[in-house]
C-alpha cells in the first residue's frame, strides 16, 4: 500500500472522533464538515515522514482549521454594528441548522451547546480540547499559539465562564445553574432555537400581579401575561431578545435571575427545572415574597 492510501485509511478511522471534535468546537454540523474537508486538503499534501504521532498530528491539524473558522466568525460580527440583533447571534441563523446538529445539543446538554457559543475562539478550543477530549495543554498551546501555562488559564477562564458562580455547589445545582445562564443567553440575543431547545415542550410561563401593575404587559407586548402562557415555541417567542436586564442569581439557593435596580431586587425569575429542561418560568414582583428571597449573585 502507498503511504498515501495508508494517510487515508488513517484519517478516515480516526474521522468520527475528528468530527466531533470539530462539531463541538464549530456548534455546526456543516461547518464541521467542511472543516473536516478543508484539514483532509492540508493533510493529503503534508509531509508526514516526520510525524512521530500521527493521531496527535490529525487532531491538531483540525482543531486548527476550526479556530481559523472561530476567527473568522467573531471577524464578521465585528464586521456589524452594535445595534444589528446579529451581533450577538451564533453566525448559522437560528432554525436554518440541519437536523442532525442537534447531535451537538444531545451529547453535551443544550445549556453547555449555548455557552461554548459565548466563549471567544481561543477559549473555547483550549477548554474543548482539554476538558472534553483530554489534549495534553502542551499540545493545545501548540494550536492556539501560546505557551502550555497559557493554554492551562485559557481553558481555566472558559471553565469559570461556563459554571458561572456555581462551580462551588453541588453539579446538580450547577447543571441547573448553567442551564439558566444559557437561557438568559439565549434571550439576550434573540436565539429562538436555542431558547426551544433549553425548554420543555410544555413549559409555562406566569407572572404575578404586580409585574402586571408595572407594565409587564406593556414590556412583553401581551396581555395574557396575567394567567399561563404554554408550550415551548410560545414561551421562547416571549423571551427572544429580551431579558436584557435579567443577572443570574440564586434565590433560596436555587438557580434563578433577578432585574435588580441599585441592588434591589424589583423582578423575581423563578424557574422550574426537570430532565435538564425549563419547566416553568415564573415572574415575581411582588414586595412580601421578594422579601422572603435570600437572593445570591
Amino acid at each position: 500500500m502507498e503511504d498515501a492510501e495508508q494517510l487515508a485509511e488513517r484519517f478516515e478511522a480516526a474521522r468520527p472522533r475528528l468530527r466531533r471534535i470539530a462539531l463541538r468546537i464549530l456548534g455546526s454540523a456543516a461547518e464541521s464538515d467542511d472543516a473536516l474537508q478543508d484539514s483532509w486538503l492540508r493533510i493529503s499534501r503534508a509531509d508526514t515522514a516526520q510525524v512521530d504521532n500521527l493521531e496527535g498530528w490529525l487532531t491538531t491539524v483540525v482543531a486548527r482549521v476550526c479556530l481559523d473558522g472561530l476567527k473568522r466568525r467573531e471577524s464578521r460580527r465585528e464586521q456589524l454594528t452594535p445595534d444589528d440583533p446579529r451581533s450577538d447571534v451564533a453566525a448559522t441563523a437560528p432554525g436554518e441548522r440541519p437536523e442532525e446538529e442537534a447531535v451537538l445539543a444531545d451529547s453535551i446538554g443544550a445549556a453547555l451547546a449555548v455557552l461554548l457559543e459565548a466563549l471567544p475562539p481561543a477559549e473555547r478550543v483550549a477548554y474543548v480540547l482539554h476538558d472534553m477530549f483530554d489534549v495534553p495543554f502542551d499540545d493545545v498551546a501548540a494550536i492556539v499559539g501560546r505557551t502550555p501555562e497559557a493554554a492551562r488559564q485559557l481553558a481555566s477562564r472558559a471553565r469559570r465562564r461556563v459554571r458561572g458562580a456555581s462551580q462551588d455547589r453541588d453539579p446538580a445545582t450547577q447543571q441547573r445553574a448553567e442551564l439558566v445562564r444559557a437561557f438568559l443567553l439565549a434571550s439576550r440575543s434573540g436565539n429562538f432555537s436555542a431558547l426551544v431547545g433549553l425548554l420543555d415542550p410544555r413549559a409555562t410561563l406566569r407572572a404575578d400581579a404586580a409585574v402586571i401593575a408595572m407594565g409587564g404587559a406593556e414590556y412583553w407586548q401581551t396581555d395574557q401575561l396575567g394567567g399561563s402562557i404554554e408550550g415551548a415555541d410560545a414561551v421562547a417567542r416571549m423571551f427572544a431578545g429580551r431579558a436584557s436586564a435579567a443577572q443570574p442569581v440564586f434565590l433560596n439557593g436555587e438557580p434563578g435571575a433577578a432585574w435588580m435596580r441599585a441592588r434591589e431586587v424589583l423582578v423575581a425569575f423563578r424557574f422550574r427545572i426537570a430532565d435538564d429542561r425549563i419547566v416553568a418560568i415564573e415572574l415575581v414582583a411582588e414586595p412580601a415574597v421578594l422579601g422572603q428571597l435570600v437572593v445570591e449573585r
